[in-house]
């Protein structure tokens, strides 16, 4: 294990230096939200916008930490409540969403032997009227997968019709997988591959269900949901951070928010513009001009099945800026798993 270490600390000095050599932005791009003030949040691998309370945000560490979500408030960084799930020994969550009903979806779905669980877990619990630390009921669902065990960091609840999806993120490429129509308490919940999709770390529904966002590390795409499916419609902004692993729309839907690990860690913001915009957001003229002053609602001329190659402006990381630079940030972040994955071995 010596031997990886100063790999690790050049890795994490990298992404750290990489990370804090972006720019301040402009308004239309992204930028910093808020920070995680809360020191037993080292590890935030998931982010849902709260539906009963304003500015709050529902985020929980990667495995090593007990059965907690926690609420954070988004003027504060401070957390606000620690909710403690009753019962529940948690292996490798990864994800959380929000229902159309209000309640948290906690994915218990990491899986860091590449395949080696046969089960994973989903946690649901109404989201608390009253914001204090408080310990809740939930609702346990045994998840397998029909191609067999997956490694999966995404978990996305369709707020029209409540059904439950997981991104896979396996070697050998990610897949999108949907539950049953609706999930069982009792017995197995099967969960079949509907798309490929690229290596995924998180991913969230707009508020109205028409717009699915999927996010890598050093990546952002996003796809218009018709007909129970993903069509990609765009490319995004995305801010390098150190190990980018959460992502969610703002309530109004206008703006994403993208989490990373790590202590103190940042919240960013990125605005939507144009076609990017979900279709119950009604975009002011302003906000659907592109960098050159071009009306950006024309992106989506070919239908839901179009693939619109463009990247949204502003100052985060662009198609180009991506480009120069990619394949050693690649080999960073493949080193950084590897190391990531032998001690999470050695701890098992």
């Amino acid at each position: 294990m010596r031997a990886y270490i100063p790999t690790a600390a050049a890795c994490a000095a990298l992404a750290l230096a990489w990370d804090c050599a972006v720019p301040a932005v402009a308004d239309s791009g992204p930028s910093t939200a808020f920070t995680i003030t809360d020191p037993r949040i080292t590890e935030s691998s998931g982010l849902a916008a709260s539906r009963l309370h304003p500015g709050i945000y529902w985020t929980h560490n990667d495995s090593g930490d007990g059965p907690y979500v926690y609420a954070v408030d988004s003027a504060t960084g401070k957390t606000v409540a620690r909710v403690t799930m009753r019962g529940i020994h948690p292996r490798d969550v990864e994800a959380v969403s929000i229902g159309p009903n209000g309640d948290l979806y906690l994915g218990d779905i990491g899986d860091n032997l590449g395949g080696a669980w046969r089960e994973v877990w989903i946690y649901r619990f109404h989201e608390p009227a009253k914001l204090s630390d408080q310990t809740v009921d939930v609702t346990r669902y045994t998840v397998r997968y029909d191609a067999g065990p997956r490694d999966a960091e995404a978990l996305m609840v369709q707020p029209r019709t409540g059904r439950v999806y997981i991104a896979s993120k396996n070697e050998d490429g990610g897949g999108l997988y949907r539950g049953p129509a609706e999930l069982s308490s009792h017995g197995i919940n099967v969960f079949r591959k509907i798309a490929d999709v690229p290596w995924v770390t998180d991913g969230a529904f707009s508020p109205d269900g028409s717009r699915l966002v999927l996010r890598g590390y050093f990546w952002a795409a996003e796809y218009r949901w018709t007909g129970g499916a993903p069509h990609k419609l765009t490319d995004l902004d995305v801010p390098m951070q150190p190990q980018g692993e959460g992502v969610t729309f703002t309530p109004d839907g206008k703006a994403l928010m993208y989490s990373s690990e790590g202590k103190d860690s940042q919240v960013w913001r990125a605005p939507l513009s144009g076609s990017e915009l979900p279709d119950s957001v009604t975009a002011s003229p302003a906000a659907t001009k592109g960098a050159d002053g071009s009306q950006g609602g024309g992106k989506d001329q070919g239908g839901p099945g179009a693939a619109a190659q463009h990247s949204s402006s502003g100052s985060g990381v662009s198609s180009s800026d991506k480009t120069l630079g990619f394949g050693a940030l690649v080999l960073v972040g493949a080193l950084g798993l590897a190391l990531r994955r032998i001690v999470r071995r050695r701890r098992a």
